[in-house]
């Protein structure tokens, strides 16, 4: 008997949502049914150019979009209430997920929610290496944001192979979203997030529970990535050669090189780019080799987050955990991660 394939649209094609969508197109136990959105701007025009099926989040939004260009193929409540159906991947600004969550409801259909949502509209937030099983079989699934992501990657992947008594990271944050640096941002300063931990702390703690994490935060004037400066003390004492080779050994996780040349977040994105990956999307973390130093049972490293893209193949893995289409991390994580042509070494 064949496996099942999940339908899929896609709510909210901005971002995140149109990096999903062309990433359930990849993956062949899967299918976009289509994407939803209340706008008709240049991105969801290009999603007509693709061949997907544009659907009106919102009934009043209908006539706005025809006039402006995109053929509608009806409304979201439309599409659901037709059972076509399997999951919904909210994309939409934060807490606009939340307002959204009713309507899924109302259908029965599962929604993925993203992490501009609080843990709480879901009540399961996931990253796919540290809490897969967490997410089977069940309705609703947040997926947490890129900082936290990266986060559950790094530091989750040395608290599951040796134990964290804590760990202190300082997060540099990037001001703005590339294409709406014209819009909105700072320029030529620094801005702290004067409540610590920042959000990033407790969020990571929905998914990994036992985790004595405190983090801090800033944003700088720049659009590419996030900085991260980790500071984790561990429950034994640890080689360097030890950190290189559980991260070396983790799933999205990727080192590069100061020496190489990659000596700033810029270096990395243009790096991103030259890998020939869609919109220069990078989906791995990467971790610079260098910033790995050991004392005793204290690791400090740096990584940079690409905060446009590194939550994708966790959206994927949500879907497959939620259908119970793989109930095996690692199989799910490596099916994405094949489809979606993701390394584990550069060079």
């Amino acid at each position: 008997m064949p496996r099942p394939i999940a339908r899929v649209v896609v709510n909210g094609y901005g971002v995140i949502g149109k990096r999903v969508a062309d990433a359930v197109t990849k993956q062949p136990d899967m299918k976009l049914v289509g994407v939803s959105d209340v706008v008709a701007d240049w991105r969801v025009r290009l999603a007509t150019l693709k061949g997907y099926a544009v659907y009106a989040s919102l009934p009043e939004k209908v006539g706005e979009m025809r006039s402006g260009g995109v053929e509608v193929a009806g409304t979201l409540e439309d599409l659901l209430r037709a059972g076509e159906v399997d999951v919904v991947v909210d994309c939409t600004p934060a807490k606009v997920g939340a307002r959204n969550k009713q309507l899924y409801e109302r259908y029965g259909v599962r929604a993925v929610f993203q992490g501009g949502e609080k843990h709480e509209v879901a009540g399961t937030s996931f990253v796919a290496q540290r809490n897969y099983s967490e997410a089977l079989g069940k309705q609703f699934v947040r997926v947490v944001s890129c900082n936290t992501t990266a986060i559950c990657r790094v530091v989750g992947a040395l608290h599951e192979r040796v134990g964290v008594r804590k760990a202190r990271v300082v997060i540099f944050r990037r001001a703005v979203d590339v294409w709406e640096s014209s819009r909105t941002g700072i320029m030529n300063t620094v801005v702290p997030e004067l409540q610590v931990p920042s959000h990033h702390g407790p969020d990571a703690r929905t998914v990994i529970k036992d985790l004595d994490i405190v983090t801090m935060a800033a944003k700088g004037s720049h659009n590419l990535y996030h900085l991260h400066m980790a500071m984790v003390e561990l429950r034994e004492s640890i080689t360097r050669e030890d950190v290189i080779r559980i991260l070396e050994e983790e799933p999205r996780v990727i080192f590069v090189r100061g020496s190489d040349g990659i000596d700033g977040l810029n270096a990395i994105f243009e790096l991103a780019r030259d890998l020939g990956r869609p919109r220069g999307d990078l989906y791995e973390i990467p971790v610079w080799y260098e910033s790995i130093s050991v004392d005793g049972n204290e690791v400090y490293l740096m990584w940079a987050t690409p905060n446009e893209s590194n939550v994708v193949p966790e959206n994927i893995d949500a879907i497959r955990a939620m259908l119970e289409l793989e109930r095996d991390a690692r199989t799910s994580i490596s099916k994405t991660d094949h489809y979606l042509y993701v390394i584990k070494k550069i060079f």
